[in-house]
């Protein structure tokens, strides 16, 4: 599954209504076109076919006072919000090698209650340890992985990275649990997306020929 479908529509949900180069201003001042294929061409592709989807409703706008073209703002919709909150969970409770998933999971974390957040990510962290232990009955980390010849190479990446992710998991969820960041229902969170119009210090040198739509 893609990053960039919750990506762009968490971006929309957080704007209310937003225009294509909007959304792709804040996911690269995220650095998202760096660890996840939140492109350009990927973002306006993305953007159309959810309108298609009935996830995002499109309304175009009047042409800027400058004389520039007439762009589309997106906004979200019901379904769109279902299918948003529905990644949303799923991608802080699953066990993932991909990491953008869990990325942009945590870039839109606070638009779920703190509660649940905390049950989430104790989940993930289930889910890591049956994981590894499904592997430990072929592989023992102790022994090395020269146990299985160069391949095991792959076997002790994949456990060093699963005891990595499940302590970074609990430090997060202690972190949560001792008062760290505003989530939903305890009053306005920080969202870090750009006003229209801001000036952003990551965005890329090179226009996009979405970016007037």
């Amino acid at each position: 599954m893609s990053a960039i479908r919750l990506l762009v529509l968490g971006a929309v949900r957080q704007h209310g209504r937003a225009h294509g180069y909007q959304v792709r201003n804040d996911l690269e001042y995220w650095g998202a076109h760096e660890w996840s294929n939140a492109k350009p061409g990927s973002i306006y592709h993305a953007l159309k076919q959810m309108d298609k989807q009935g996830l995002l409703r499109a309304h175009e706008v009047a042409p800027s006072t400058a004389g520039g073209p007439p762009r589309t703002e997106y906004e979200i919709t019901e379904q769109g919000t279902e299918e948003y909150l529905a990644l949303l969970r799923t991608n802080l409770t699953a066990y993932d090698q991909r990491p953008d998933m869990l990325t942009a999971a945590l870039g839109f974390m606070v638009d779920l209650p703190r509660d649940e957040v905390l049950t989430l990510l104790e989940e993930r962290v289930r889910a890591i340890e049956e994981w590894r232990k499904s592997v430990t009955e072929y592989y023992t980390p102790e022994e090395g992985p020269g146990q299985l010849g160069h391949i095991g190479e792959i076997m002790n990446l994949w456990v060093h990275t699963a005891d990595t992710g499940a302590e970074w998991t609990r430090g997060l969820i202690e972190r949560i649990r001792g008062g760290a960041y505003t989530f939903a229902g305890e009053g306005a969170p920080f969202h870090g997306v750009l006003a229209d119009g801001e000036e952003n210090p990551y965005a890329r040198p090179r226009p996009h020929p979405g970016d007037s739509r």
